[in-house]
């Protein structure tokens, strides 16, 4: 996620955020007065860590020392603030996020019913396509650094990096982003049928998240993206009680300006990549020592690469993943996936149009990643991907929906649903396999792995993790994080079988 699943400008991780809620309107009543305190405290508590992130860029700025790409993060953070519900009442001591449920539409109510095969299935998905880019970045030192990798100029290295830059990159952290607000729904749903108050619930769960994020950016995989869906889902459970349509326009708008701000940035005049190769290659050579060193030395290099990251997290993936979190929020009030016979059409028309929009926007993307690498045209080939990469998510989406329709679909289904059940487990397993492949955890080949071999490699852990996926899943209720997240979560242990 370099983060390798948003694309080659600069590794994924914990990003910085901060909002704002406004409470208005009138509170009546005893029970209503302590509803609004107690609905302060937590979200000005929370607010205030979350505003911690944005501290140094803010104090910057106020004395004007702030670069071009701060003020252009702050904006669209400050942006976003328009946004941000405003606080009403439901009646005496009720929470707001509950009467919100009861305002949407009818939706699965069965517990056994809130785990979907399908869900789980396109999850699986999912993550098949961010172990394909994440294993790019661990097998290469050049990954993200604008210059090419010169163990990958082969016409067959070319090739393969085209393809995994076409179909892979920039679209499945959305896809994985769509899934993480769908379930939003459904944790909501949950603490609604046991009768707990909402916020207090999924902001434990953020923080394990965050976290378990920390931990895996820090020791295994410094593209983590863990860490920032804890923070942004935090962003998300501020707007849960906005209405689809404004939503819809958060959601548009963010893509939007995301892109028009790449592609303003490619054509600034003192945009230069002179001088950057040298740097560039410097720095590739450091990483490549310190990934073939001792533990100690990755553990390092991490956190150097961490340091170095906030700017390109918050004006790219930030923004774009929370606008597919508010894309899966708006079709988990519809409950999408649980009635998908009744929604054939429009997984066809997300497929179509998805793909005649996504796929020119994902080949030049490819073309510019591979073939003017270092250049402005690269990065004016992100600003395009960023704009079309949501359609091309849509059309992957929607099209294993009708995939998963037919009998064999149901197999392939049936094959992708345990590795989705239990995708946190997954997800940092990926890590940890690749980890000991090319770190110095382990077998250190770093630099030495063509990526036609790493393609092979992702296909094989995947296989291996469907197989390890089906057969844990038979025995316990849960994955292991996942035991552990949600025993955070609700503040005691579930039975594991």
């Amino acid at each position: 996620m370099q983060n390798t699943t948003m694309g080659r400008f600069g590794p994924g991780g914990d990003s910085q955020y901060f909002a704002h809620v406004r409470i208005a309107g009138k509170w009546r009543g005893v029970g209503g007065e302590m509803a609004m305190q107690w609905q302060k405290r937590w979200w000005l508590g929370c607010l205030g860590l979350v505003g911690l992130y944005k501290l140094p860029v803010a104090l910057a700025a106020m004395q004007g020392q702030a670069s071009a790409w701060e003020f252009a993060n702050l904006g669209w953070l400050i942006w976003l603030l328009y946004f941000v519900p405003v606080a009403r009442p439901s009646g005496a001591g009720t929470d707001s996020a509950d009467s919100e449920q009861r305002r949407q539409p009818p939706a699965r109510q069965s517990p056994a019913n809130d785990r979907q095969l399908l869900l789980d299935a396109l999850r699986g998905f999912a993550l098949f396509g961010i172990l394909v880019v994440n294993i790019t970045a661990f097998a290469s030192p050049y990954y993200g650094l604008g210059i090419p990798d010169p163990g990958a100029q082969t016409p067959l290295g070319q090739g393969v990096a085209f393809l995994v830059s076409f179909l892979f990159e920039t679209k499945f952290y959305l896809l994985f982003s769509f899934l993480f607000g769908y379930s939003f729904t459904i944790q909501m749903r949950s603490a609604e049928r046991d009768g707990k108050a909402f916020a207090p619930r999924i902001l434990r769960r953020l923080l394990g998240l965050w976290v378990i994020g920390l931990l895996h950016a820090v020791v295994l995989f410094h593209g983590d993206i863990l860490t920032t869906y804890a923070v942004i889902g935090v962003v998300l459970l501020l707007l849960r009680n906005q209405d689809d349509k404004r939503l819809g326009m958060l959601a548009v708008g963010l893509i939007a300006v995301t892109a028009a701000l790449w592609a303003a940035a490619a054509l600034a005049p003192e945009v230069t990549m002179r001088g950057h190769e040298a740097g560039a290659s410097a720095s590739a050579q450091a990483a490549l020592a310190a990934y073939r060193g001792t533990p100690m030395t990755v553990i390092v290099q991490h956190l150097h690469e961490l340091t170095k990251i906030w700017v390109v997290i918050g004006l790219m993936q930030g923004p774009t993943a929370l606008a597919m979190f508010l894309a899966g929020l708006i079709a988990g009030r519809h409950a999408l996936f649980a009635h998908v016979q009744a929604h054939r059409a429009l997984f066809r028309r997300l497929f179509v149009v998805g793909a005649i929009v996504g796929l020119p926007g994902a080949a030049a993307y490819a073309y510019t990643s591979v073939n003017l690498t270092g250049t402005v045209w690269e990065i004016l080939g992100l600003a395009l991907s960023l704009f079309t990469a949501p359609f091309l998510t849509a059309a992957y989406g929607g099209g294993m929906m009708l995939v998963f329709q037919s009998r064999r679909g149901q197999a392939l289904a049936g094959l992708l649903a345990p590795a989705g059940r239990m995708a946190l487990s997954n997800y940092l397993l990926q890590s940890l396999t690749c980890a000991v492949i090319f770190y110095a955890y382990g077998f250190r080949m770093i630099g030495e792995v063509p990526p036609i071999a790493g393609l092979g490699l992702a296909v094989a852990i995947f296989a291996g993790q469907l197989v390890l996926s089906r057969w844990w899943m038979a025995r316990f209720a849960y994955g292991p994080l996942e035991w552990l997240l949600r025993a955070f979560t609700l503040l005691r242990f579930s039975p594991m079988r």
